[in-house]
């Protein structure tokens, strides 16, 4: 296949040095973008008369008609091209001839990939968004019902105040919320046009690089053209977003691989994301949590791998840079799958509701309260704290719950507890009468839930439909 940039050239590549520089392998899922960022060029160049309007309407329409093919799978590039650039235009020159060689005017291989991937990680950061989006639902619906589900709380994975699980929960949408920012963030960072920038210099052609911008739904044209061509900044940001979004659902997965235990039971995984064991026929693994946790570490990788790609490149564009794509799509493709996954997985959860409550009784987690019972009835804090602690002490050598205590056990500790304590330190009394904004009671609840539905009725990301409503995710 002959090379774009062949002229130069009298010898020919080392087949081994064109296997290792190719980018099709690759590169090939930018097929979309790559084809409707040319068509914008050739309408521009012949909207400023850089090219006839009957060449345009040709070279538009020859595109077109190869994204409909490719859309559906009547051809596809095969290894003997270089990237999808060149794949796009030597089709292109086959079926309509020599006006499919003027499509590259005022134009670099570099402006063009730095659009292709920008257009891929704005068009990912929508599909992202919608799955968070979706996996927010998921957990809306379990913090809506389960108000009145009483489960521990934890510092230090011990028990520590009583919560709710609707509390837990909207823990984990706060994370989801933070990451749709993020993402969102991204996307209107990034989005500016590079088509234009040439291969790093702009070019002498009297381009209207706004035109294009607005032809594929970006609000501007990039500012300089060395930073258009040069800056993968962009894949770095939605990386990293993705390995927070990876890091929240790790956290999620560990506790319920931990509350799925026999030791634990405060869940069952559906038999929908578990597997069994090929020797041993009692066991149901909560596997799909423990993928997400593994492949977790895979997107770090790809983090790593592209901030080391990107930290010792001279201005402006270097080969190097061709490293951009794959981390980028594995980390992509790896955490919308995670996404997907823990979503199904966690909507499908049975939460054991009446372990999780005795739970609560069987770790002390009241006993601050039964603290802040005897503040109010005088004693210093400090000395409340002392004497609640020896009582705790003095429970675990009986094997009793604070509110297995007879009147004559706690008066024996401190003469300020009356009858009124064992009210004081019910598990439903302690969650209750926590109602600061943010905390677990019924009526903060309400108010997070007020709040957590207006978010939601604010949708997803409204993405420009420039691929004809054909999309992937």
């Amino acid at each position: 296949m002959e090379k774009l940039w062949g002229g130069r050239f009298e010898g020919a590549l080392d087949s081994a040095a064109a296997a290792f520089q190719d980018s099709i392998g690759f590169d090939r899922r930018l097929y979309r973008e790559d084809i409707r960022g040319s068509i914008a060029h050739a309408g521009m160049l012949s909207k400023c008369g850089i090219i006839t309007e009957e060449e345009g309407e040709t070279l538009i329409r020859a595109l077109s008609e190869l994204l409909k093919d490719m859309d559906e799978d009547r051809i596809s590039p095969d290894d003997s091209f270089e990237d999808i650039h060149s794949f796009v235009e030597s089709t292109l020159v086959d079926r309509i001839g020599e006006t499919g060689k003027k499509l590259h005017t005022g134009r670099s291989r570099n402006d063009q990939v730095a659009l292709d991937v920008r257009m891929y990680v704005r068009h990912r950061a929508a599909v992202m968004d919608r799955a968070l989006f979706e996996l927010e639902q998921t957990y809306g619906k379990i913090i809506r019902e389960n108000k009145d589900t009483a489960m521990p709380g934890f510092t230090h994975m011990q028990k520590a105040q009583p919560v709710t699980l609707s509390h837990h929960v909207a823990a984990y949408f706060e994370m989801i919320r933070r990451d749709r920012s993020r993402i969102r963030d991204i996307y209107e960072r990034l989005n500016e046009c590079p088509l234009g920038a040439g291969a790093l210099a702009g070019t002498t052609y009297p381009l209207d690089r706004e035109m294009t911008a607005r032809e594929l739904g970006f609000y501007r044209p990039t500012a300089n053209s060395m930073d258009s061509v040069s800056d993968r900044d962009y894949v770095i940001e939605y990386i990293s977003a993705l390995s927070i979004v990876m890091t929240h659902l790790s956290r999620s997965c560990e506790e319920i691989i931990t509350w799925n235990s026999n030791e634990y039971g405060f869940v069952t995984v559906s038999d929908s994301f578990s597997t069994g064991s090929s020797i041993m026929p009692q066991k149901k693994n909560p596997d799909i949590a423990e993928l997400v946790r593994g492949k977790t570490g895979r997107v770090y990788g790809d983090l790593i791998s592209m901030l080391t790609v990107m930290k010792g490149i001279p201005l402006a564009y270097d080969k190097d840079m061709q490293e951009d794509k794959e981390t980028l799509f594995d980390a992509d493709d790896t955490a919308y799958a995670c996404v997907r996954m823990y979503t199904g997985m966690f909507g499908t959860l049975t939460f054991n509701r009446e372990r999780m409550r005795k739970s609560c009784e069987n770790g002390f987690t009241n006993a601050t309260d039964a603290a802040d019972y005897l503040v109010v009835k005088g004693m210093p804090f400090r000395d409340a704290h002392r004497v609640i602690g020896e009582i705790v002490r003095y429970c675990i050598e009986k094997g009793k719950a604070l509110s297995d205590l007879s009147m004559d056990e706690w008066k024996g500790f401190s003469g300020l507890f009356s009858e009124d304590i064992y009210d004081s330190v019910s598990i439903e009394t302690c969650i209750s009468r926590r109602n600061t904004c943010g905390a677990p009671g019924v009526s903060a609840m309400d108010e997070f839930i007020k709040g957590m539905d207006a978010y939601l009725d604010e949708g997803c990301i409204c993405e420009p439909d420039i691929y004809g409503g054909k999309t992937d995710g």
